[in-house]
Order: structure tokens, then C-alpha cells, then sequence
């Protein structure tokens, strides 16, 4: 009797367990991402695919995050220029509807092309963006 207990003690879970990491692996999503040059009451004013790094002095990654839940948590961006990173800022999500960005300084000798890698905390992939700097 006792093993049948333990056996369907471990079916049970066996089945839960994947269902509670699905949901705090999809507590995050991204609904608008884009490369801006720059950020107005917290929105972006174009978005950018191609720009000449002579044009302009910084770009921005902007991101709204849509939360399952309101706890306070974290995404990354990975700023990547020609599949190599450059630079990571952490980022905090404070609500079920969140905006926020992150700023990359550039100079004339930043041609390429390039990619913005949204992460969760667990370094799960949400979203990516790319745009190319001649």
C-alpha cells in the first residue's frame, strides 16, 4: 500500500512540476521592443534599422515588459555588435505593465551589425532586435 502511495505521490508531481516552471518561465513577455535615438515621456520617437554612427551620438534599446504578475523582478539586455558582446545592463520590472531602456554611447568606429538580446533573470531569451550602423 505504501508503494502505491509514493508511486502515485511521484506521478502527481512528476505532472505539477512542469507546469510551475512553464508559468514563471512565461511570467515575462516582451510586447514592443525597438532601437530608438531617443526616449520622450518614455516612449520612443522612431525606430531604427539602419542609421550611420556619424549621424548620431547614443541609441536606445526600448522595451515593454508585460508581467503575469506584480512582483518586482529583472531583464537583461545584451547589446551585441557582429555576435560580440559589448555591453549587458540589468534592468528592473516593477509592474505588470513596465517601459524601460537602456542607452549605448556611439562613436564612429562602431560600424556593424548589431543585436539587442532581451533576457529574463534566468538568462531565458525573450526577444531580440537587431539593426545595422554604417
Amino acid at each position: 500500500m505504501r508503494h502505491l502511495f509514493y508511486s502515485c505521490l511521484f506521478l502527481a508531481l512528476s505532472f505539477l512540476l512542469p507546469c510551475q516552471v512553464l508559468a514563471q518561465e512565461g511570467s515575462l513577455t516582451i510586447s514592443d521592443i525597438s532601437i530608438t535615438t531617443r526616449i520622450v515621456r518614455g516612449n520612443p520617437v522612431d525606430s531604427v534599422q539602419r542609421i550611420s554612427s556619424s549621424s548620431i551620438r547614443e541609441l536606445y534599446c526600448f522595451t515593454k515588459v508585460t508581467a503575469s504578475e506584480d512582483a518586482e523582478r529583472q531583464i537583461v539586455h545584451e547589446w551585441y555588435r557582429n555576435d560580440e558582446i559589448v555591453s549587458r545592463c540589468v534592468l528592473p520590472v516593477k509592474s505588470t505593465s513596465w517601459r524601460t531602456y537602456s542607452k549605448k554611447l556611439v562613436t564612429r568606429d562602431m560600424a556593424g551589425d548589431w543585436r539587442v538580446d532581451v533576457l529574463d533573470s534566468a538568462g531565458n531569451l525573450l526577444k531580440t532586435t537587431k539593426f545595422t550602423l554604417n
